[in-house]
């Protein structure tokens, strides 16, 4: 069953690729002194929005990681549980060894590793930078040895990136020393993935689980770290099982309010569930540089929050809301009727509900169940 499940899902993704654009480009690298190719996928809506940026996602291994990354993001994209992405795959065949050569003294890039370093962050970055519209969220993705490889772009004053996915990393000897000092120190929104295998090599389960351990005692509100140890898949399979979990991770703020995070956090906040919501959504803008507009299911989870706690007077701040988000809808419209129902003015609550029968009907909210709302509050006080 487990098998025909992942063959159904390989199915999916092979067919959203098609839709998908994919280029291959050669660039000519100054700092390689050769020609390094990449493969490049541009997300399915790219050309219907000229001024619209992208996060994008540097793949290294790009050879055989390429794939997985770009069509884990499109099948997440196309379900909006996160935003469109450029994906660029590096291919690495034969090089692998010379792009990640590093100290044995001090466990940095050196010599084939220094240029190959220097490559990404100067040549290829400006590259993509002049011809794609990719925006100021960064991903970088390796496995093995380029896992070690993508933090040294964490060690740096201004990190290039602001999300690593590290999947069985064959770590540097120090780096382990290094990444906790980076990520405590670290100013700004920082998403970190880590994943191994128990079929990983004795060396890499134990480097990364030593990292773990020191990852997750970081007292640091910018640091967003998640760890997954998974039983049962090699270590040249285990990016399958890796990249979606690091995908929902890093977008979780991007994704519709779950059934988990009403009930566990909605319902027992402290503060204002609108705030909440509004604090979603700015955080949305801040990190990926997208204006989304508020979803419907995040509208009726507030909602039901305030229903189930009573807490009222939140409505109003949610009708303001909603009326900006829809406004041709009686969505802002019911919010605010509710509001003055439950704060003790049934006579502009009627007239509110009443009001509504121009708008458009919305999310289960109809014309009828307004006009009802008014008759009945009409009959209650004698209006």
């Amino acid at each position: 069953m487990k098998k025909t499940i992942t063959f159904f899902l390989l199915l999916v993704v092979a067919s959203n690729l098609l839709e998908a654009q994919v280029k291959y480009e050669t660039i000519n690298s100054l700092k390689l002194g050769e020609e390094r190719q990449i493969k490049v996928q541009l997300p399915r809506g790219y050309n219907s929005d000229t001024k619209k940026t992208y996060p994008v996602f540097v793949v290294l291994d790009g050879d055989y990681m390429f794939e997985a990354v770009a069509g884990n993001v499109d099948y997440f994209s196309y379900w909006e549980d996160m935003p469109e992405a450029i994906v660029v795959g590096v291919n690495q065949g034969g090089k692998r060894f010379d792009d990640c050569l590093y100290s044995e003294q001090n466990s940095l890039p050196i010599e084939t590793g220094a240029a190959f370093f220097e490559f990404i962050g100067m040549e290829l970055m400006a590259h993509l930078e002049k011809k794609y519209r990719v925006g100021n969220f960064r991903v970088a993705v390796g496995h093995g040895e380029t896992a070690n490889f993508i933090n040294y772009y964490l060690l740096k004053p201004q990190p290039l990136f602001k999300a690593y996915i590290s999947v069985s990393p064959n770590l540097a000897p120090q780096m382990i020393e290094y990444l906790p000092e980076a990520l405590a120190k670290t100013q700004t929104k920082t998403f970190y993935y880590l994943a191994n295998t128990n079929n990983d090599a004795k060396s890499v389960k134990e480097m990364t689980e030593a990292l773990n351990t020191d990852l997750s005692g970081i007292d640091n509100d910018n640091v967003d770290f998640s760890f997954d140890s998974f039983d049962g898949p090699s270590h040249y399979s285990v990016p399958t099982h890796a990249i979606p979990s690091a995908i929902e991770g890093i977008f979780k703020v991007f994704q519709p309010i779950s059934k988990k995070e009403y009930k566990e956090v909605i319902l027992e906040l402290e503060i204002s569930p609108v705030v909440y919501l509004q604090e979603k959504y700015q955080s949305i803008s801040d990190l990926f540089g997208i204006d989304k507009k508020i979803l419907l299911n995040d509208f009726k989870a507030i909602s039901a929050a305030i229903e189930k706690n009573e807490l009222y007077e939140y409505y109003e701040e949610l009708g303001k809301m909603a009326r900006k988000a829809y406004p041709e809808t009686l969505l802002g419209t019911y919010y605010i009727a509710r509001f003055y129902e439950e704060t003790g003015e049934p006579k502009k609550a009627m007239r509110t509900y009443q009001s509504a029968y121009t708008l458009e009907e919305i999310a289960g909210l109809t014309k009828d169940l307004m006009l009802e709302k008014a008759d009945l509050i009409k009959s209650d006080f004698g209006y």
